[in-house]
């Protein structure tokens, strides 16, 4: 069909396609859109697949040619960028540059422009430095630990009905959201809701208003929530709240000795096995976090060093995936919710989307150079490998091997165990290249909240 055709390479991952197609193929085109026209057509006076060209003409002739201009491109399109390697991204549809006429006596010539899969520079990390918190695991830290599992073998007993509340008490509540005549707000109301005092896991977050009170009062609170407020239904706004306090315990705290020990996992005799385990694991999890603090730099000395034009098209689709995955955290079945819960708290999707542009760029920038080095490198994940893997996960679990990898095997995850054999067989390789040096001395404590 085509006559001619061009493609240039444009600025930020973007290609130009421009085509001619001759008077004869527009002439052919148009013959095949009147047959098909003449089968499927009923006018009065006619039988059907009777009807004269010339009627058609007549009673169509704006649609026909609406028709025959977008199956001219549509056919052109796809003829021209068969065998090519500048093609379009699979969301990324080509669009058309201006207004071009189809006339039936003279060729046609059109151009559509696309995003096209980048060209990733991997940038040298050669001589790059990255920094690294000194951390010790502290006494406090092991002392913590031993809190924690005291916290979860305690026992919960009721508390004396002239007992106040206060926080760490497990409380039971009624509550109801009211509205300006102070009447439940339906679908706002909660019975029999348990929760930690001074824990935060309810959604309106009156800890510090249930403290005090006693099993079977009562109480109106008024409670007004920051902008950025962690449930987007509630940011920005003052709520009044009905809350009842049915139920009150508290906890036991069981004594530090061997028997907790033993409660805690047959495998210990006694405190001092408890204690040598946790200290083990906190090396471990130190160990693991700094590991992760080194592949982020490496990374994004990497990325900064590289040069990639991320298309309009794939970020927009990084962020539809960051909105949809939004939806799915908050229980929502559609956008029209979602936009309503954002502009209560004085946002919009577009703003909210502006937020996730410049991490969206990155995320997409650092897993093409990756790809890139990875493909370049010709890394591969042998079965060997894959066995280590499974070896290291069942070592880390009370799954056996042959468990591990027939889980990945169910869950089809098995090729993105060999992506990730790969990327930590690359991150090996680049972290030979870089020089590694101590930091600013740091909590272990504050080491995890300075990377939640």
């Amino acid at each position: 069909m085509i006559a001619s055709k061009n493609i240039e390479k444009l600025e930020n991952s973007t290609a130009r396609l421009t085509i001619s197609v001759g008077v004869d193929a527009i002439k052919a085109a148009y013959g095949e859109l009147l047959k098909d026209y003449t089968k499927n057509v009923r006018i009065d006076g006619f039988r059907k697949g009777k009807v004269p060209p010339a009627v058609l003409e007549r009673k169509f002739g704006a649609e026909l040619k609406m028709e025959l201009t977008a199956r001219v491109m549509d056919k052109a399109v796809e003829e021209a960028l068969e065998g090519e390697t500048l093609v379009p991204l699979a969301y990324a549809q080509p669009v058309l540059e201006g207004e071009p006429e189809l006339q039936m006596d003279k060729d046609f010539s059109f151009s559509v422009s696309y995003d096209v899969f980048p060209v990733v520079q991997p940038g040298d990390v050669s001589g790059a430095e990255i920094e690294l918190p000194a951390v010790t695991i502290a006494k406090a830290d092991e002392e913590r630990e031993l809190d924690e599992i005291r916290e979860r073998n305690a026992i919960v007993m009721d508390k004396e009905d002239s007992a106040k509340a206060k926080k760490g008490d497990i409380a039971t509540v009624d509550y109801a959201e009211l509205d300006d005549a102070s009447q439940p707000v339906k679908g706002s109301e909660r019975q029999d809701f348990v929760f930690e005092i001074g824990g935060g896991y309810n959604l309106y977050k009156f800890d510090d208003e249930i403290v005090g009170m006693k099993k079977g009062d009562e109480k109106i609170v008024d409670k007004s929530y920051p902008a950025d407020f962690e449930y987007p239904e509630l940011a920005g706004s003052t709520k009044k709240l009905s809350v009842k306090l049915t139920k009150l315990k508290e906890k036991k705290l069981p004594a530090l000795d061997d028997e907790l020990a033993q409660d805690v996992s047959e495998k210990f005799k006694t405190l001092d096995d408890l204690k040598a385990d946790i200290k083990d694991k906190l090396q471990k999890r130190l160990d693991e976090r700094l590991r992760s603090l080194k592949e982020k730099g490496i990374i994004d000395a990497l990325v900064e060093r590289s040069t990639v034009s991320v298309p309009a098209s794939m970020l927009n689709a990084e962020l539809d995936m960051r909105k949809r995955n939004l939806m799915q955290r908050m229980g929502i079945d559609n956008e029209e919710k979602l936009g309503q819960i954002i502009t209560m708290s004085g946002r919009s999707i577009e703003s909210l989307y502006d937020e996730w542009r410049p991490e969206a760029d990155k995320a997409i920038r650092t897993r093409l150079v990756l790809d890139k080095l990875i493909a370049d490198g010709s890394f591969e994940a042998s079965d060997e490998d894959l066995a280590a893997e499974y070896q290291k996960m069942a070592a880390e679990s009370s799954l056996s091997v042959e468990d591990v990898k027939a889980e990945y095997e169910k869950r089809g995850m098995v090729e993105y165990l060999k992506d990730r054999v790969k990327e930590d067989k690359l991150l090996a390789q680049l972290e030979e290249k870089v020089k590694v040096k101590k930091g600013k001395k740091l909590a272990f404590v504050d080491l995890f909240k300075e990377n939640e």
